[in-house]
Order: C-alpha cells, then sequence, then structure tokens
C-alpha cells in the first residue's frame, strides 16, 4: 500500500525499502503484558532515535534520503509533530510497569524528556537485549522512511498518514492495547482465502471488518448466491473499498463508486454491513469530508500495515512486522489482504504470540 501510493505521483530512484524485522532477534518471549510493555519501550525509544536523527536533516538531505525528486516540508515536520506526541502518550503507558520490570526504564515525564533520553539512547553491547540493538534500529530507520515519504508526496497524493476531516479515523483514537483486525480486497475465489480466514475468526470467537469493492461483491454473489455470501461474512463486519479497487484521489466517478458500492451491502448484506469506506491506497480527495458526512460515512483508515501485498515480504515477514507496529502504537486498526494467502499464515502466527498479552481485539460491530 504505501509504495504504490508514492508511486502514483512521482518516481524514486529504487524501489523503497520495506521495514521487516525478525522477531528472534528480541531474545524473549512477549507472553506477559509486562514483557509486551518492555519491549513497546523499546520499539518506543529506537524508534524516537530516528525520529530525533531525521530533524538534523536539511530539505535537500531528505530528499534524497527518500528518493524523490521533490518533498513537502511542512508536511514533514507536521507528521514528525503528530509522532512525537504519539510516542510519548505510549511511552508514559508502557512505563506505568516499570515497577514489575524495570527493562527499558528511565525517569522520562514529558515528551521533551523523551527527545532527550532517545538522544542518549544506547544499549550496551552485553545487554541482555544487544542483539535486538542493531536490527531494531534498521527496522525503525526504514518504517519512518516510510511515513516520511508519504507526507512528502502529500498534498498531490493522500494517504493513511493524515486524517482530513472529523470523518475519518485510524485507529489511533483507541484505548491502549485495544486493535481492530481488518481485510482489503474480497471476497476470492469460492473456498478461498476469504473463506478460510472468515471460518478461522469465528473458530477463534473473533471478528474482522472486510473492506470489498462492490464489483468483486457482485461477481461472488452471482457465482453464488446472495445467501451464501450471508454465511460467508456471518458474524464478521462488511465495508466498502468503493466499486473498483483505483485510486479515488482523482477518479471523477469516486461519488458514485461510493454510493454504488453501500446500496449493495445494504441489500445483500445488512446484517453484516457497517457504515465506513476505506480509500484504496488511503487515497481520497481532500474536501470529500462533507460528502462523507452527507452519506453518513466514516473513512476507515489504518495505522499498522502489514504489507502482505508487497511480494518482498513472506507470510512470517508480515506477521512479524504487524507484531513489531503493535508494540509501537500499542493500539490501532491492522489491515491484511483476504485474498492473499499469507495472511492464512500471517493472522493466527499473530493471535498466538499475543495470545498472553492482554491485549484486546476490538469487536468490528462496537466500533463507533
Amino acid at each position: 500500500m504505501l509504495a504504490a501510493a508514492v508511486c502514483a505521483t512521482q518516481a524514486a530512484v529504487a524501489a523503497p525499502s520495506v521495514a521487516t524485522l525478525e522477531r528472534s532477534h528480541w531474545p524473549e518471549r512477549i507472553d506477559s503484558p509486562v514483557l509486551f510493555d518492555v519491549a513497546s519501550r523499546a520499539h518506543i525509544l529506537l524508534f524516537a532515535r530516528s525520529l530525533l536523527a531525521s530533524e538534523s536533516q536539511d530539505e535537500a538531505q531528505l530528499t534524497t534520503r527518500l528518493g524523490l525528486r521533490q518533498i513537502n516540508l511542512l508536511a514533514i515536520n507536521d507528521l514528525r509533530q503528530r509522532l512525537w506526541q504519539r510516542l510519548w502518550a505510549n511511552f508514559d503507558l508502557a512505563q506505568q510497569s516499570c515497577e514489575q520490570d524495570a527493562s527499558f526504564c528511565y525517569a522520562i515525564d514529558s515528551e521533551s524528556e523523551l527527545r532527550t533520553q532517545a538522544a542518549d539512547l544506547g544499549i550496551d553491547p552485553e545487554s541482555f537485549y544487544a542483539g535486538f540493538a542493531v536490527p531494531g534500529q534498521v527496522f525503525s530507520e526504514a518504517y519512518l522512511n516510510e511515513l516520511l515519504r508519504l507526507a512528502a508526496v502529500s498534498p498531490q497524493t493522500t494517504s493513511e498518514v493524515q486524517l482530513l476531516s472529523e470523518q475519518e479515523f485510524d485507529g489511533n483514537g483507541f484505548a491502549d492495547r485495544t486493535f481492530l483486525l481488518s481485510f482489503d480486497g474480497g471476497p476470492g475465489p469460492v473456498d478461498g482465502t476469504t473463506d478460510a480466514l472468515t471460518g478461522y475468526l469465528r473458530a477463534q470467537d473473533l471478528s474482522a471488518t472486510f473492506f470489498v469493492p462492490g464489483q468483486t461483491l457482485q461477481a461472488r454473489a452471482e457465482k453464488t448466491s446472495v445467501a451464501q455470501l450471508q454465511a460467508l461474512y456471518a458474524g464478521q463486519c462488511v465495508a466498502t473499498l468503493g466499486w473498483q479497487y483505483v485510486s479515488h484521489g482523482q477518479w471523477d466517478k469516486w461519488q458514485d463508486s461510493v454510493l454504488r458500492s453501500i446500496a449493495l451491502l445494504q441489500a445483500d448484506l445488512p446484517d453484516s454491513y457497517v457504515p465506513w469506506f476505506r480509500p484504496p491506497y488511503g487515497q481520497r480527495r481532500a474536501d470529500s469530508g462533507g460528502f462523507f458526512a452527507g452519506a453518513g460515512l466514516k473513512v476507515a483508515l489504518w495505522n499498522i500495515d502489514s504489507m502482505d501485498d508487497d511480494s518482498r515480504l513472506t507470510a512470517q515477514q508480515a506477521g512479524e512486522r504487524t507484531l513489531s507496529l503493535m508494540l509501537l502504537w500499542r493500539r490501532g486498526i491492522v489491515v491484511f489482504h483476504d485474498t492473499l494467502a499469507k495472511a492464512q499464515t500471517a493472522v493466527p502466527w499473530l493471535m498466538r504470540e499475543t495470545a498472553q498479552t492482554d491485549i484486546a481485539w476490538q469487536a468490528c460491530a462496537d466500533v463507533r
């Protein structure tokens, strides 16, 4: 998703790297709420160090760093400010368990003190966590580049890194340790990956929001039946990606695309339908808030992208990336693609890895 959004407007010098991190570099299982906090603090501090270092680079250096021809420095600075606010809020939550485990705990009481600690951060070569230091920093640098690149090409190309109206949400406003699982692009072929994932979720007493293109949903109903479509999504939530999985940022028929899809969902899946629109690639018009308000729709973005749609990532890497970002942001909307086989491996792995951390997987129907 991230790469597609950028390439829509500017040619990069080379394909941007995707942040991945083998969880084996972290030396202990994250099998308790306290150990979730320890890993969370480590990720926040390393990412804060990367963010702080990026602020010393001027516009020309950032342009080269991001592999773009030109950048929107004001948008980058605005994103940095919001990132610092989230990092401090998350670190403050993560340090509440420092009495149980003092790893990566410091006397930090404000955003400015977090900046100071990030600048001074060092992981001793003899530390239990020494093996995480370099891979963790590499991951932080690569992920920061992904975010900065999205900000750099705005407002010509909108994305998930900025909310444009009160109708939009991305999961950063959820309660601590609360996550919503979401999938894009389905339904897939009969008895394919979408069927497997919805069956798995029901068996685990979990729910997710499935964002579907209207024409794909219609084709599946015509091949089977509306009743079978309803059975497919029983216990789950279904929202729209528009009629086609194409950018709605410049398309002159974007409003018709959204309204036509809503009508189909309301008619065929009334028990599963939720009034949300997810813009493909995160691209939508900057002045679209009034339309969505008038249509009674929320724009559901995301803040944790598995990148399972990137051919360079394996299913394991997509799952590991997702867990790393969950530790960093501590709440949010996770996105996978139910038409890809990777999610069938990555999602169960993610559930096993977080089973003892006391995180909450939000029931999709309860999100307002």
